[in-house]
């Protein structure tokens, strides 16, 4: 049977994949194995939300979950997901929810548990919780049953820890964001006015049905619409849950998640806060972030795909700054993961002290040339035994040299074979990934 923790918990369709009985049983399971754990007090939980409909059909199955298993909860509302983690923390609390799909459409929802302190579970507990899910126990009764309460000061709690982590104040700045009517609808326009920037708030109408709908960091068109027409700095995207940032200059072009750590490493070097002078990203980064980190003499150290092998060789090295092209941020002296709100914070304290257009800041990198294509096969893993795939690789390096990247990856998922080629033009692109392409279809 496949594991139910996916790299980022539980997700599906809601009321179809994700019902309301599965979600009670993760939460029950979740509480009995904190219990088991440390039985010297009763385990409180905290609980948020994205604004999608399913939301409150799913908040109301774990708070039940929870509270049958003994666990007080504290339901924070909709907040981003970083809000979360930060308040398991902040409240001493002993497990941590998110009811979100982050910037999937609306139908889908998903569940997210962050251990105490605001950091991401495991591999053996989430195991853990499901092999406890479905197996009889005994149920509490009386006063053992869990109770629930509401923490009316979350959003004000989360805000206050995010402006600890600005450097200087936004005066003068003209930000348009977009809360992809998610989770950042209300806290990503008052953090940014309290830090000092004038906001125009786009997206910022959740009604439970239109979070992602044409808008967020998926979808930045409209973003860029916005900036140009309101005469912006620069505008600021968000998806579903606010773990992303992506941003758009002044100029009304698009800056990536590489180019937004590329800024933030510069700046964090120049004032001492970059650990050990090392950016921690994903070997799906451009190879423009490895040569502008060179020439800034930054060490750029890489991982595999996904944010949680990011977090591990943060942690695992004491390093302050990494994270995805995607536009997942994660800086560990403020945050336990990705944080939106507290990426572009810091990207727009960049643009306020140094009185430079972010269009510039940018400049720093520059985006080589990217082609990946999906190529469908029998067998991924004889394609990556193959030694005609692994000379056809070898020789386009050569012909790159240091000019551009090859990366054969197979998926983790499907029998898939991703190709992706970095190189000085589209064409020599496009014509390195087609002959790596056609390697690779006649490999099996």
């Amino acid at each position: 049977m496949a594991r139910l923790f996916g790299t980022d918990g539980v997700r599906g369709q809601a009321n179809s994949e994700l019902t309301p009985e599965l979600a009670l049983s993760v939460a029950a399971a979740a509480a009995r194995v904190l219990a088991e754990h440390d039985s010297s007090h009763r385990p409180v939980a905290v609980v948020g939300r994205d604004p999608r409909a399913s939301g409150e059909m799913l908040q109301a199955a774990v708070a039940a979950g929870l509270t049958s298993a003994g666990a007080d909860v504290m339901q924070l509302g909709v907040l981003p997901t970083p809000a979360v983690a930060h308040l398991v923390g902040e409240l001493g609390a002993d497990l941590g929810v998110m009811i979100s799909a982050s910037h999937n459409p609306m139908p889908d929802n998903g569940i997210k548990l962050f251990a105490a302190g605001g950091h991401k579970l495991a591999d053996a507990i989430e195991d853990e919780i499901e092999a406890h899910m479905g197996a009889e126990y005994a149920r509490p009764t009386g006063t053992g049953v869990g109770r629930v309460y509401d923490i009316a000061d979350s959003l004000d709690r989360y805000i206050a820890h995010l402006l600890k982590a600005v450097p200087n104040r936004l005066d003068g700045l003209r930000v348009v964001v977009d809360c992809a009517n998610g989770a950042a609808w209300a806290a990503a326009p008052q953090a940014y006015r309290e830090a000092g920037a004038e906001v125009i708030a786009i997206s910022a109408l959740p009604d439970g049905e239109n979070i992602n709908e044409g808008c967020g960091s998926t979808h930045l068109e409209g973003l860029r619409d916005a900036v140009l027409a309101e005469g912006a700095h620069l505008g600021i995207a968000h998806d579903g849950d606010a773990d992303r940032c992506l941003a758009i200059d002044g100029a009304g072009n698009v800056v990536d998640g590489d180019q937004i750590m590329a800024v933030l490493a510069v700046a964090m070097k120049e004032s001492g806060e970059l650990a050990e002078n090392t950016l921690v990203a994903t070997v799906m980064s451009n190879l423009g972030l490895h040569l502008a980190m060179r020439d800034a003499g930054v060490t750029l150290r890489t991982t595999a795909v996904g944010d949680r092998y990011v977090l591990e060789a943060l942690r695992e090295n004491n390093l302050s700054l990494g994270g995805e092209q995607s536009g997942h941020v994660v800086m560990p002296s403020h945050a336990t993961t990705g944080d939106g709100l507290l990426t572009a914070l810091r990207l727009m304290s960049r643009v306020a002290a140094t009185g430079r257009p972010l269009a510039e800041l940018a400049a720093v990198m520059t985006r080589l040339p990217q082609v990946l294509k999906n190529v469908k096969v029998a067998d991924k893993a004889a394609v990556a035994r193959s030694s005609s795939v692994s000379e056809a690789v070898a020789e386009v390096e050569a012909e790159l040299g240091e000019t551009g990247r090859v990366l054969l990856r197979p998926s983790g998922t499907e029998q898939l074979v991703r190709v992706m080629v970095e190189a000085p033009s589209l064409q020599v692109a496009e014509a390195a990934a087609d002959r790596l392409v056609g390697v690779v279809s006649a490999a099996v």
